[in-house]
C-alpha cells in the first residue's frame, strides 16, 4: 500500500512517465532538476562566501530575499498565463507571442536564445576553472574543449538522455550539500560551527548593491525549465510545479547555506578564500565534485533549452534560414538548431580562451537578456490582467502587485548591475523589434494587442466625456466616402491617401441594392491598401434602396460613435446625378460634417500635384482676419494637408473689384497665411477683375479649392469646373474647424 502510494506521489510530480513513448518530460526532468541545478550553481559554490563576510548574516539575508523578490515574482507569473493558455515551443518567446504578438516575442526570444548559446562557453569556462583547482597542471583550452565536446555529445544523443545525466549531477549536488550540513557538528574532530556570526557587514570590498549584483545572477535559472515547454508532457501543469518548487527549495538552501557560512568561518577567511566550503565540509572533495557536476549541468540545460528556443522562433519565420532551423528528428530533436547553437558556443568558447578570458562584458549583456525576459513576462500577466478579459480566467490566480513588482525590480535590477549593458541590451531588443515589424509576420489568434489597444481606446472616451470639447485643436480628416461601384474608390485613392495620411482615418461605405453587390467586389481589398500604407481605414457593406438613404442612415449612425466621420467625400462628375448630390449636400449640413466635392479633370486629373489655388472670399472694407463668415478653415486646411503630402505648393487667391486697392488685399492674405501657419513657400495672388474673369488670370494648378456656399448650387460648381479647366474641390465647413487655431 505505502509502496503504491509512493509510486503515485512520484508519478504526479514526474508529470507520468513517458510509458507511451511520446519522448516528452514530465514535472521533475524537464522543469525542476534542470532549475535546480542552474541556481544551485557557481554562485553558491564560490562566491556565496564573500557575500556573507561582506555584507554579514543579515545583510546577506536581505540580498537573497530582495533577489527572489524578482524570481518569486517572474515564477509565479508564468505561473499565472501558462494555465490560462497552451504553452507552445519555446518557452518565454512563446508565451510573450501569444499574447503580444510576435514581433515583441521574438525581439525578446532572438537575444534570448543568442544568450543560451553563449551562456553554454561561460558554463565550460566555469567548469574548467573548477576542473584546474583540482589539476592545476592541465592545460584550460584542452580542458575546456573536451569538455564542450561532451557536453555537445551528451546534448545530441538526445534530451532524455541529458535529462537522466542531471539525476546523477544532483545527486552530486545534493551529497555536497549533505557534507556541508555534517560539517555542522563536531563529530570526526572537528569543530563544528564555533564562529560568532556578524549580524551586519562591513561592506570593505562591495557596497550593498554591489554585492546583490554579484549575488544576483545565482538566481536567474528560472529560464532553462521554462524554455523546454515545447518538450514537456504537460506545460500547464508542469512548469508552476517544477519552477516554483525549484525556487522554494533553492531559497531555503541559499538562506540556511548563508546562516552556516557566518557560523563557520571567519569574516577574514569567507573574503579571502573563495573555495571556503572545500576548506570547511565535511568531505571536501563532494564541493568539488559539486562545483563540477554544477557548472556542467548548467552547460548542459543551457544546451538543450537553446535549441528549442531557436526552432520555436524559425517555425514562424523570424529567423534566417527557418525551413532548414524548424526541422526536428522522428523523436523530436532540433539537430538543425543543435547544430547552429554548437557553432555560436564553440566560436564563443575559443574567442574567450584568445583573450584571456575576456567574456566579463558579455556576462553582464547575457545577464541583462535574461532580465528583460523576466521583466516582459511579468509585463504580459499585468497587461492580461488589466484588460479584464473573459478570456483572461487562469486556474492559478495572482495578485496584479505581483507582476508589477516584476517588471519594476527588472527594470531596477538591470540598471544597478550595469547601465550601460542594460542600454545595450534594451537598443538591442528594439532594434530587433523594429527589424521584426517591417517582416510583416503572422498574427497570431491568441494575440491581445488589439484587446490592449481597444482597452486603452475605451478608458480614453471615457475621460473625454467629461471634459470640455476641443475639436478645433484636434481636427483631422476622418473621411466618409460613400462608393456604389469599386472602380470610384479606385479612381480617387491618390487623392484619398493624401487627404488622410498619416493620422487621419478613411470610412469607405459600399451601399448596394438589395441582393446585388456585385459592384462592390473587390471594395475590402483596396480599402486594406490604404491600411498597409499606415492609414487607419474600414470598409462597411449597406445593403439600402439608393446611395441618398444609405449616407443618410449611416450617418445618423455614426454620428454619435466616439471617432465620429466628419468629412464627407463625393466625385462631381459630368455625368452625375445632381438632384442626388444635392440632397446629400443639403442633408449633411445637419450633421456637422464637412463636404468635399471632387471634380476631377478627365485627362489631366490631379496633374504633377504640385500647385494648389485655394480661393478665399471676402466681404466688407475692414480686411480682419476672421475666416468664421467666410467658409475657408476647411479649404486652407485640406490645401495644408495636401500640399505636406505632395510636397507641393499654396497660392492663396482673392479677387476684388477693379476700383479697389490692391495693397490692403494683399497684406489680409499674407497676414491670412501666417495665421494660419500655411508654408513659407506660400505665394498670395490679388486679381482686380470679376471672379469669372479672374478665374483665368490666376497661373493654372494641378488642384483649385473653393468654398461651398449653403445652400449648395452644384450647377455653378459645375460651371467653375469648366471655366478652370482642371480639376477642382468645393468644400463647406461643419464649424468643428479653424485654420487660425
Amino acid at each position: 500500500m505505502l509502496d503504491q502510494l509512493q509510486a503515485r506521489v512520484w508519478g504526479w510530480f514526474r508529470g507520468g512517465e513517458a510509458e507511451a513513448g511520446d519522448g516528452k518530460f514530465g514535472t521533475f526532468p524537464g522543469v525542476f532538476t534542470p532549475t535546480v541545478l542552474t541556481i544551485l550553481g557557481a554562485i553558491m559554490y564560490l562566491r556565496l562566501g564573500q557575500v556573507v563576510g561582506n555584507a554579514g548574516l543579515l545583510g546577506t539575508i536581505l540580498i537573497i530575499l530582495l533577489a527572489h523578490v524578482i524570481t518569486v515574482s517572474t515564477g509565479l507569473a508564468v505561473s499565472s498565463v501558462v494555465t490560462n493558455t497552451r504553452v507552445g515551443a519555446g518557452g518565454a518567446f512563446a508565451i510573450i507571442s501569444q499574447s503580444l504578438g510576435l514581433e515583441v516575442g521574438g525581439s525578446v526570444g532572438i537575444p534570448l536564445f543568442i544568450a543560451q548559446g553563449i551562456s553554454v562557453a561561460l558554463y565550460v569556462l566555469a567548469f574548467a576553472e573548477a576542473w584546474l583547482r583540482i589539476f592545476p597542471t592541465h592545460p584550460i583550452l584542452l580542458v575546456s574543449v573536451l569538455t564542450f565536446v561532451l557536453v555537445y555529445g551528451i546534448a545530441y544523443v538526445s534530451a532524455q538522455f541529458a535529462a537522466r545525466i542531471q539525476y546523477l549531477i544532483l545527486g552530486i549536488v545534493g551529497l555536497s550539500l549533505f557534507s556541508i550540513f555534517l560539517a555542522s557538528f563536531p563529530i570526526a574532530g572537528r569543530t563544528g560551527l564555533t564562529e560568532t556570526a556578524v549580524l551586519w557587514g562591513s561592506f570593505s570590498d562591495w557596497n550593498f548593491w554591489e554585492a546583490f549584483a554579484i549575488f544576483f545572477p545565482a538566481v536567474t535559472g528560472i529560464m532553462v525549465g521554462i524554455s523546454l515547454s515545447g518538450s514537456l508532457r504537460e506545460p500547464r501543469r508542469s512548469i508552476p510545479l517544477g519552477t516554483m518548487s525549484a525556487i522554494g527549495l533553492t531559497m531555503v538552501v541559499y538562506l540556511l547555506l548563508t546562516y552556516w557560512l557566518s557560523r563557520a568561518a571567519s569574516v577574514t577567511d569567507l573574503l579571502t578564500n573563495s573555495t571556503i566550503l572545500v576548506d570547511k565540509a565535511f568531505w571536501g572533495w563532494t564541493i568539488l565534485a559539486g562545483m563540477l557536476g554544477a557548472t556542467f549541468s548548467s552547460a548542459l540545460g543551457s544546451l538543450v533549452a537553446a535549441p528549442r528556443v531557436m526552432q520555436a522562433l524559425a517555425q514562424h519565420n523570424i529567423l534566417p534560414f527557418s525551413d532548414y532551423l524548424a526541422q526536428e528528428t522522428e523523436q523530436g530533436e532540433p539537430r538543425q538548431a543543435l547544430y547552429a547553437t554548437g557553432v555560436i558556443g564553440l566560436i564563443t568558447l575559443l574567442i574567450a580562451l584568445a583573450s584571456g578570458g575576456g567574456l566579463n562584458a558579455v556576462a553582464s549583456i547575457i545577464t541583462m537578456f535574461f532580465l528583460i525576459t523576466y521583466g516582459m513576462l511579468n509585463l504580459v500577466v499585468l497587461i492580461e490582467q488589466m484588460l479584464s478579459t473573459v478570456s483572461f480566467r487562469p486556474t492559478f490566480r495572482v495578485s496584479r502587485v505581483v507582476p508589477l513588482i516584476g517588471v519594476v525590480g527588472c527594470l531596477f535590477v538591470m540598471f544597478l548591475i550595469n547601465p550601460v549593458f542594460s542600454l545595450v541590451a534594451l537598443v538591442v531588443v528594439l532594434l530587433v523589434y523594429g527589424y521584426l515589424m517591417r517582416r510583416n509576420l503572422e498574427y497570431l489568434p491568441s494575440d491581445v494587442r488589439s484587446g490592449m489597444f481597444l482597452s486603452l481606446a475605451e478608458w480614453a472616451a471615457t475621460r473625454v466625456s467629461h471634459l470640455p470639447p476641443a475639436v478645433k485643436r484636434t481636427w483631422k480628416p476622418f473621411v466618409l466616402a460613400p462608393i456604389v461601384k469599386t472602380q470610384e474608390l479606385t479612381g480617387s485613392y491618390r487623392f484619398l491617401r493624401a487627404l488622410a495620411k498619416p493620422q487621419g482615418a478613411i470610412h469607405a461605405l459600399g451601399i448596394y441594392p438589395e441582393g446585388d453587390s456585385s459592384a462592390l467586389k473587390g471594395l475590402t481589398d483596396l480599402t486594406n491598401s490604404f491600411s498597409d500604407e499606415g492609414i487607419f481605414a474600414r470598409t462597411t457593406l449597406l445593403e439600402e434602396a439608393d446611395m441618398v438613404n444609405g449616407v443618410r442612415v449611416a450617418t445618423q449612425i455614426l454620428r454619435s460613435t466616439f471617432f465620429r466621420p466628419n468629412l464627407l467625400f463625393l466625385n462631381l462628375r459630368a455625368e452625375s446625378d445632381l438632384a442626388a448630390l444635392q440632397q446629400l449636400v443639403d442633408k449633411t449640413a445637419a450633421y456637422n460634417m464637412g463636404i468635399v466635392l471632387l471634380a476631377r479633370h478627365t485627362v489631366r486629373d490631379l496633374g504633377r500635384q504640385q500647385l494648389i489655388n485655394v480661393w478665399i472670399s471676402h466681404r466688407g472694407d475692414d480686411w480682419q482676419v476672421d475666416l468664421q463668415w467666410s467658409n475657408s478653415d476647411l479649404a486652407l486646411l485640406l490645401a495644408y494637408q495636401l500640399t505636406k503630402n505632395w510636397s507641393g505648393k499654396i497660392n492663396v487667391c482673392l479677387a476684388i473689384a477693379e476700383d479697389q486697392d490692391p495693397e490692403p488685399a494683399e497684406t489680409f492674405l499674407r497676414e491670412l497665411a501666417d495665421l494660419a501657419r500655411l508654408p513659407k513657400n506660400t505665394i498670395v495672388t490679388v486679381v482686380q477683375a470679376p471672379f469669372a474673369e479672374a478665374l483665368h488670370q490666376v497661373r493654372r494648378a494641378d488642384l483649385a479649392i473653393f468654398g461651398l456656399p449653403n445652400p449648395a448650387q452644384l450647377t455653378f460648381c459645375q460651371e467653375i469646373v469648366a471655366a478652370v479647366d482642371g480639376s477642382c474641390l468645393f468644400v463647406r465647413d461643419s464649424g468643428e474647424e479653424s485654420a487660425l487655431a
